[in-house]
């Protein structure tokens, strides 16, 4: 309780720690704004993973409840040499290609499960850390968030690739400009006294560059010319239960991604459409079961639902395909 702020305590519950906690996870918003009651975070483009320790065993798990210690072993090397031995820590793994982040290169480490394989890529990885929801026994759930990030700050050694994720406590619409100036993906404005809620909230935004989001892949066209393996992935969310078709996706692959796709791709063909959508292409498709799910960033979307320029970012194993909408803004 020492690291617990005298002004949280009364919101502390002694609870011994689950065996997992859903993420809270922002919405999308148009508004960009600075307010005193929000504090306001760079938006890292990668892995989400929330680090779960009990003794000396580490569990670093993606949204979805999969294991990732194998993809990112210094990471849990780092965390099991902390001093505190039960914590539940929320933050997002992320490579960098210069001073940017890129999804792209984290896909070398996202897609390995041998953790000697996945320390030879030479993509050096970092866990930064923005939130805390148990500690030595206590749920801090319900702690207010400027108080969560207080106590994050001081209870790991941070170094190697432990990084702890500053924040701005005013200026949150130049930051989103210096943010896109840079080519960040984005800023999160986050209430500062929000509780951590295991839902996506309005209490934390997401104030975008870029548009980019996770679609399912529900087929494939057949490569022209000198492409190999494919041409184009066909492209879908789910809505009201119904998988809407959003387009094709011809860019942003290189040889490898071809050909280890095409491998994928070819193990869950299908007969008919998964789409239920009117719009689709016929001619040289290979429909697909709709289990992949990508990463795609785009231009805008059209009036008609489809995406203008949109190109492959990579795969994303850390959250099932039937979760996948359309990220609408807030109002």
């Amino acid at each position: 309780m020492q690291l617990i702020p005298e002004a949280a305590r009364a919101r502390v519950r002694r609870r011994p720690q689950p065996s997992w906690a859903a993420p809270m996870l922002a919405t999308l918003t148009e508004q960009r704004f600075s307010d005193p009651a929000w504090i306001y975070e760079r938006k890292l483009d990668g892995e989400r993973c929330l680090a779960f320790r009990q003794g000396g065993q580490v569990r670093l798990m993606s949204r979805n409840q999969l294991r990732i210690d194998n993809h990112y072993p210094e990471v849990a090397e780092a965390l099991t040499a902390q001093d505190p031995s039960d914590f539940i820590l929320d933050g997002e793994i992320v490579a960098f290609e210069g001073s940017r982040p890129s999804f792209a290169r984290l896909q070398r480490r996202m897609q390995l499960r041998d953790p000697e394989a996945a320390r030879r890529t030479g993509v050096a990885v970092y866990f930064y850390l923005f939130d805390v929801l148990h500690v030595e026994g206590f749920d801090l759930t319900d702690v207010e968030l400027r108080h969560r990030k207080a106590i994050l700050r001081h209870l790991l050694s941070y170094g190697g690739p432990l990084r702890f994720t500053t924040h701005r406590n005013r200026d949150g619409e130049a930051y989103w400009r210096q943010a896109c100036g840079m080519g960040w993906e984005g800023v999160i404005a986050k209430r500062a006294d929000s509780v951590y809620v295991h839902r996506r909230s309005p209490s934390w935004l997401k104030f975008k560059c870029v548009n980019e989001q996770e679609f399912v892949v529900g087929g494939y066209t057949e490569p022209k010319g000198s492409r190999t393996g494919f041409g184009a992935l066909l492209v879908g969310y789910y809505e009201d239960g119904r998988l809407v078709y959003a387009g094709k996706v011809g860019t942003g692959f290189d040889r490898s991604l071809l050909g280890s796709l095409s491998r994928q791709l070819s193990r869950l063909e299908r007969k008919d459409p998964p789409f239920d959508d009117g719009l689709l292409p016929h001619k040289g498709v290979h429909w697909v079961r709709p289990e992949l799910v990508g990463q795609v960033g785009f231009s805008e979307w059209t009036r008609d639902g489809q995406l203008r320029h949109p190109r492959f970012l990579g795969l994303r194993e850390d959250k099932p395909a039937r979760d996948v909408v359309r990220e609408r803004p807030q109002p």
